[in-house]
């Protein structure tokens, strides 16, 4: 699952914000920078195809195929655990996992096909749409929901989008460490949107954590193959009893306090944010 070139600038920003103790800010380099006249563009686009359910299905067929393609060739590679804990969820669900790969949905799309026999929905930064290539094209047409900070952007879009999958029974898979940091092991602290979002639309959070494992088979001149385990842990339920912003801070905590409790069992050590170079799963050694 090796996407784009050399990591070596990705690791030494990695290292650069442990040290700043920036936990959730970007390190991917060459990331698209739109302006807001190229971002509104991207967004009116994407809803445009959208509202248009046939070329909406007939773009997405691709995005589909190639997803399921890539799955296949992946799926001996990931292993789950723990899917019991989510036995009584069957009225959909927001999951969160750490982000380490711009594939690693394909590890919870997994665990939500085994479980519920269905696809996952995922919020997206914006930004992405503009994504070139092949990652491009999935970003813009495989369920995607693009999410943006302008404050009326998530109240008049985002949020009625995002109500209205959920309210289908859906699953949406939302990254609470916001930033992709590439092959990084450890759980990172979770920001509070996605148990925001759970909490106003009374949905409980899949809680998940996966672990990443080396390998002596290579994959690129920096890095080897990994296998995945999805630990899947304690579904995390809304407070009716509490507000909705208290509700999004208790979750966070909750979820983070369960990630790191996986990371320490995964990797046998506590969690700490001290920088090594085996923090970085498949890193071949200089």
């Amino acid at each position: 699952m090796i996407i784009g070139g050399s990591k070596k600038e990705v690791i030494k920003n990695i290292q650069k914000n442990i040290k700043d103790n920036e936990l959730n800010k970007k390190v991917e380099v060459n990331d698209p920078v739109l302006s807001d006249e190229e971002l509104d563009k991207a967004l009116n686009n994407f809803y445009k195809i959208r509202k248009n359910k046939l070329l909406y299905f007939i773009k997405s067929r691709p995005a589909f195929q190639m997803v399921s393609s890539v799955g296949k060739k992946l799926d001996s590679t990931i292993k789950i655990e723990g899917i019991e804990n989510i036995k009584d969820i069957n009225n959909g669900a927001i999951i969160t996992s750490n982000h380490f790969n711009p594939l690693d949905n394909l590890t919870i799309r997994k665990l939500i096909k085994e479980r519920y026999k269905k696809n996952i929905y995922i919020v997206i930064q914006d930004t992405n749409l503009a994504m070139p290539g092949e990652v491009g094209y999935l970003m813009n047409y495989l369920n995607t929901i693009p999410i943006c900070k302008r404050p009326s952007y998530i109240i008049n879009t985002f949020r009625p989008e995002l109500k209205r999958i959920l309210d289908k029974n859906n699953y949406v898979l939302i990254y609470p460490e916001e930033e992709m940091w590439f092959n990084y092991r450890k759980p990172r602290p979770c920001k509070r949107g996605a148990y925001q979002f759970a909490a106003e639309a009374n949905k409980p959070i899949i809680s998940c954590f996966v672990e990443m494992i080396d390998t002596n088979i290579s994959d690129n001149d920096e890095f080897n193959q990994i296998n995945y385990i999805v630990h899947v842990l304690k579904p995390i339920y809304p407070d009716s009893s509490i507000s909705v912003r208290e509700n999004s801070k208790r979750m966070a905590e909750i979820d983070y306090n369960q990630k790191k409790e996986a990371y320490e069992k995964a990797y046998h050590k506590k969690l700490d944010y001290a920088f090594s170079k085996d923090d970085i799963a498949g890193l071949k050694k200089d």
